[in-house]
């Protein structure tokens, strides 16, 4: 069966609403920028570039509903955050550039998601019951609260082994998880939604920074330089790293140089590429280069894990270095080194599901 890590305060802010309501808070704090305006409806066809393609000096766009021509749109900068759909390799392909080298981790992910209407006993105080998967128990689950009475069931699974959406088989696969207490809560539960499934085949980052040739004026950033694997929580706090970075950037008065700035997110990106494909590849169906460093540092990490069920600096360190708000050496320092082995062994089952219930 799952065990919980001890809880800790770690100070980390966790945001829980559904995503489109973080998307249109968001969206509506920055629309009212008075240098702001949206094009809505309107696609993205190509870059523009001076006549020796060596800076880019906008786009080129058409709206869906209006005039079926193209229009110039001028910049000193573009920036590329369009996601994992991302058009620049093939637009720096057009303008005489090469694509950038792609690294992915084929990883056959699902999510089925399901909205339930929230019962006070469910969570006992707590925020979410997120029970990760590991090699033993490849299947997983994110519960939490996402409104005052509502709550989602996130059902994850890989390599094929996908939740379904037929909603009696639906609740077959959470009943199959080594945690009976989500199961004991939805399966007379109130469902709000039908079962949705949402796919990502793999993890990839997009080398960018290793080009020999740039254009000047343009910058990629977010899912459009590096989509993670969405499971380990990543992907909108390296996003707002890199925003930050641009600031910085900006806050100079000057154009940022881009091949310095790809250069510069690509520092962010390391460390968390490294503990999401170094964590996908404990999965034995993960293809991929298993190196000593890889097949150490899962092994570290499982006993990470058995040492936060009892120790609770152990659960803190842990779940910093998973916010991103520290980094995976500070696990290694010498007397959290002591706790993590000495912790682990009070544990007898080797590497056990961990459910993680998250600190409030």
């Amino acid at each position: 069966n799952a065990q919980c890590l001890a809880p800790a305060r770690t100070g980390l802010l966790s945001v829980t609403p559904q995503r489109p309501v973080l998307e249109n808070y968001l969206r509506n704090r920055v629309a009212k920028l008075p240098n702001v305006r949206y094009l809505e409806r309107t696609d993205v066809l190509s870059l523009t570039s001076t006549p020796n393609r060596r800076r880019v000096t906008g786009v080129q766009i058409q709206e869906r509903d209006g005039d079926p021509g193209r229009t110039g749109l001028e910049a000193d900068v573009v920036v590329d955050t369009t996601g994992r759909g991302s058009r620049t390799p093939a637009w720096l392909e057009e303008l005489g550039y090469e694509r950038p080298a792609e690294d992915r981790m084929r990883i056959g992910l699902a999510y089925t998601t399901r909205i339930y209407r929230t019962q006070p006993e469910w969570f006992n105080g707590v925020q979410s019951i997120n029970l990760l998967a590991t090699p033993q128990y490849p299947r997983g689950c994110f519960f939490g609260q996402v409104a005052k009475d509502e709550c989602i069931l996130s059902l994850t699974g890989t390599n094929g082994d996908h939740p379904p959406t037929d909603p009696h088989e639906f609740l077959e696969f959470v009943r199959s998880l080594p945690v009976a207490r989500v199961y004991e809560a939805v399966r007379d539960g109130e469902a709000l939604t039908d079962p949705v499934a949402f796919t990502f085949p793999a993890s990839v980052r997009r080398r960018y920074e290793r080009l020999r040739r740039f254009p000047a004026g343009l910058l990629v950033m977010g899912d459009a330089a590096c989509s993670f694997n969405p499971v380990y929580g990543q992907g909108m706090s390296v996003a707002a790293l890199q925003a930050a970075a641009l600031g910085d950037r900006l806050s100079s008065g000057a154009t940022p140089n881009s091949q310095a700035f790809q250069r510069e997110i690509a520092r962010i990106i390391d460390i968390p590429w490294e503990i999401s494909t170094s964590g996908d590849l404990d999965f034995p169906a993960v293809e991929g280069k298993r190196t000593l460093k890889v097949r150490m540092g899962n092994a570290f990490m499982a006993r990470v894990q058995r040492a936060a069920i009892h120790d609770p600096l152990v659960t803190d360190a842990f779940m910093k270095v998973a916010g991103l708000s520290a980094a995976p050496p500070s696990m290694m320092r010498p007397g959290m080194l002591i706790r993590v082995l000495r912790q682990a062994s009070r544990c007898p089952m080797p590497e056990p599901q961990v459910n993680a219930l998250d600190p409030v």
